[in-house]
């Protein structure tokens, strides 16, 4: 799991505990993008939604495909695999992530 979070870091554990303006703002550039399509309102609004989702996977944890996992299952199967192989449930309450070196 920190193999995963190295190689492609989220910003939160889950989609409820990615920040609010951080999506406000996702959701407006997706909105303006997908209304330059030109597409009745009800259709944009879907499209808006379908990115949105996409977005959570890229950046709540428990939805990212899990790195380690060749057959690309979510994080959270992983997590689900490992409880049933251990034989009690496993989870992932947070993490910490640090980076060194320019840019960090």
């Amino acid at each position: 799991l920190a193999m995963h979070i190295v190689a492609s870091p989220p910003l939160a554990v889950s989609r409820d505990e990615v920040p609010a303006e951080r999506i406000a703002r996702e959701r407006e550039i997706l909105l303006a993008q997908a209304e330059e399509s030109g597409k009745p309102a009800d259709v944009v609004e879907k499209m808006v939604e379908g990115r949105l989702n996409k977005y959570f996977k890229e950046v709540a944890l428990l939805e990212q495909a899990f790195v380690v996992d060749e057959k690309g299952a979510s994080v959270k199967k992983a997590l689900e695999a490992a409880g049933k192989r251990l034989g009690a449930p496993v989870e992932c309450t947070g993490f910490v992530r640090f980076a060194v070196g320019e840019g960090a």
